[in-house]
C-alpha cells in the first residue's frame, strides 16, 4: 500500500478496523444467542461490552483524526485529564495538597500538551520530569502540612508522569520529521495504538484459552505466561504486517511491535500492582467493559515514550 496517499492509507486502516469490529459484533451476537441462549454469561457479556466500547473508541479516534494535529492533541489532553483524575482519586491526599492538585490539572497538564502541540521537544521532554518534579512539592511544603509528606508528593508526581507525561508522547509522534514519511504522523499513532491494544486483547484471549501459569500471581493472577507469549507473538506478527503504516521495514516493524508490546504488558503489570496496593479492581467505570481510562491506557502509557524515542533517534 505504499502507493496510497496518507489520507487513503488512513481510510483503508479504519475500514479494516471497521470490518474486524463488524465480525466481532456478529460473533458476540451469535455467542449470546446460541451459546448463552440470551441468558447472562460472564465471559460472553464481557466480550460484547468490550466490542461495544471499541466501537465508541474507534469513532472518537476517527473524529479526532479528522481535525488533524489539533484534534488529536485535544483528545489526548482530555484522556490525560480523565486518567489523572482516576489516579489521584484513589491516592491519599490532604488539605495541604489542594494547591498542588489544582496546579496538576489546570497548569501542568495543559502546559505539557501546549508544548507538545507547538513541537517544543527540548522543553516538553523535561518539563514534568525536571521542573514540575522540583516545584510541585514546594507548593505542598508551603502549605505546612508534613503528614506523610513524601508519600503524598511522590504519588502526585507519579500520577503526572504516567497519566500526562507518558501519554502525551502519543500526540508528540506528530512532531517527528521522518525523511520520506512527511504528513503520515497520524498513521504512526494509529500503528502504536492498534498494535498495543491488539496485544492486550490477544493476551486476554490466549489467557482464557490456554492460560495456566500466572506471571505474577500476587499482582495480577489473570496475567499468564501462555497469554503473554501467545498474545505478544500474535500482536508482533500483526505489527510486522502493518509495516506499510510506518517508515519501518517489515522486520523493523515487527521488532518495534515486540518492544512496545512487552512495555505494554509490564505497564499493565505495574498499574495492577498499584490497584492491588490501593484495594481496587478497576481504576474507574468510565468505559463499559474496560473499567476506567487507565485500565485501557496503562499499556499505551508505558509503550508510548519508548516508541517515540526509538522512532525519533532511529528514523527521524
Amino acid at each position: 500500500m505504499g502507493g496510497l496517499s496518507p489520507r487513503e492509507q488512513t481510510i483503508a486502516l479504519f475500514a479494516g478496523v471497521g470490518v474486524i469490529l463488524v465480525v466481532a459484533s456478529l460473533v458476540g451476537w451469535a455467542l449470546k444467542t446460541f451459546a448463552a441462549h440470551g441468558q447472562p454469561h460472564g465471559v460472553i457479556d464481557n466480550l460484547n461490552a468490550r466490542v461495544k466500547a471499541w466501537w465508541v473508541m474507534v469513532a472518537v479516534i476517527g473524529l479526532a483524526f479528522l481535525f488533524g494535529r489539533a484534534g488529536v492533541t485535544l483528545l489526548f489532553l482530555l484522556v490525560s485529564f480523565a486518567a489523572l483524575r482516576e489516579f489521584l482519586s484513589i491516592t491519599y491526599t490532604r488539605g495541604g495538597d489542594h494547591r498542588a492538585l489544582a496546579a496538576c490539572f489546570f497548569i501542568v497538564l495543559p502546559a505539557q500538551y501546549l508544548l507538545v502541540y507547538v513541537g517544543w521537544y527540548g522543553l516538553y521532554s523535561i518539563f514534568i520530569p525536571v521542573y514540575v518534579f522540583l516545584f510541585l512539592p514546594i507548593l505542598t511544603a508551603a502549605a505546612g502540612d508534613t503528614t506523610r509528606f513524601q508519600e503524598r508528593a511522590a504519588k502526585m508526581q507519579w500520577g503526572l508522569m504516567v497519566c500526562v507525561f507518558c501519554i502525551s508522547h502519543v500526540p508528540a509522534l506528530l512532531t517527528l520529521e521522518v525523511p520520506g514519511y512527511e504528513g503520515r504522523g497520524l498513521l504512526l499513532i494509529a500503528y502504536l495504538v492498534l498494535v498495543v491494544q491488539s496485544s492486550d486483547v490477544l493476551q486476554y484471549v490466549w489467557g482464557k484459552l490456554a492460560g495456566r501459569r500466572p506471571v505474577a500471581p500476587q499482582v495480577s493472577p489473570s496475567k499468564t505466561w501462555e497469554g503473554l507469549v501467545g498474545g505478544v507473538a500474535c500482536a508482533t506478527a500483526l505489527g510486522g504486517a502493518l509495516y506499510w503504516l510506518t517508515p519501518f521495514t517489515p522486520w523493523e516493524a515487527a521488532a518495534m511491535a515486540l518492544v512496545v508490546n512487552l512495555m505494554g504488558f509490564f505497564g499493565g503489570l505495574v498499574m495492577s500492582a498499584i490497584k492491588r496496593d490501593r484495594g481496587v479492581k478497576d481504576w474507574g467505570s468510565l468505559i463499559e467493559g474496560h473499567g476506567g481510562m487507565l485500565d485501557r491506557l496503562d499499556s499505551v502509557a508505558f509503550a508510548a515514550p519508548v516508541f517515540f524515542h526509538l522512532t525519533r533517534y532511529g528514523w527521524a
